[in-house]
């Protein structure tokens, strides 16, 4: 614990930098455009034939109970963030989730809290706690196979994942298995959602990120700025 502490005291240290927002939220743009790139040939010669696979040989019911699993684990950040973040009565509703779903939902296989009144939320993430403190985004990036994210929120996943209950297998196998099967499970309407987009997709990816993490730390409270999307 006091290791985990230390982590988090110099992290927060560290990104006090950010705490003023760059004009240019993709001074990177270069290097992230290059990174794209992979990414997308990753995309298209290996994630979108595994999912292929994955929903072909997985019935809808047992691949809907896999993303409620992994949504429920999802509730111990979200209500430790809503915590962090002041929002009481998110992380109890968070909390109730877990609790209910973990147990009378077999392990989050079913969203039984929905059905008593404890809806899911939009989700409290380390990156959302450190700018609710104040730290600033920083430059936007693209990460190998891990995609879109910022100078804050990269690490922020980082810190997140300590509470991750299967981060602490001593088997590898377990952790990476997991780790897969969650990735194939949530992100088959990512892929379909990728086929729709026209014009240039990197900046497109771009602003939908950015626009939707401004989106979720202020809770909904935002203008428009979005401007005219056939401009992707």
């Amino acid at each position: 614990m006091f290791k985990l502490v230390t982590i988090i005291t110099l992290f927060f240290a560290s990104m006090t930098a950010f705490s003023e927002e760059v004009e240019n939220p993709d001074p990177l743009e270069s290097l992230n455009r290059g990174v794209w790139d992979f990414n997308e040939t990753v995309i298209n010669s290996v994630a979108r034939p595994v999912v292929d696979i994955y929903e072909t040989v997985t019935p809808v019911p047992i691949r809907n109970g896999i993303v409620n699993f992994f949504g429920n684990l999802n509730e111990i950040p979200n209500a430790a963030n809503s915590l962090l973040q002041g929002k009481v009565k998110q992380a109890a509703n968070d909390t109730g989730r877990f609790l209910i779903n973990t147990t009378l939902g077999l392990g989050g296989l079913f969203d039984v809290a929905s059905k008593v009144g404890l809806h899911v939320g939009d989700g409290e993430d380390f990156g959302q706690t450190l700018a609710v403190w104040g730290v600033g985004q920083g430059p936007y990036l693209m990460l190998p196979f891990l995609g879109p994210t910022t100078f804050r929120d990269a690490p922020a996943d980082f810190i997140d994942s300590f509470l991750d209950p299967f981060s602490y297998s001593d088997k590898l196998a377990v952790r990476v298995g997991v780790k897969a099967i969650s990735v194939i499970a949530e992100n088959g309407s990512y892929l379909d959602q990728l086929d729709v987009i026209s014009g240039d997709k990197y900046l497109f990816i771009r602003d939908v990120y950015l626009q939707n993490r401004e989106y979720v730390i202020s809770d909904g409270a935002i203008e428009d700025d979005f401007g005219d999307l056939d401009d992707y």
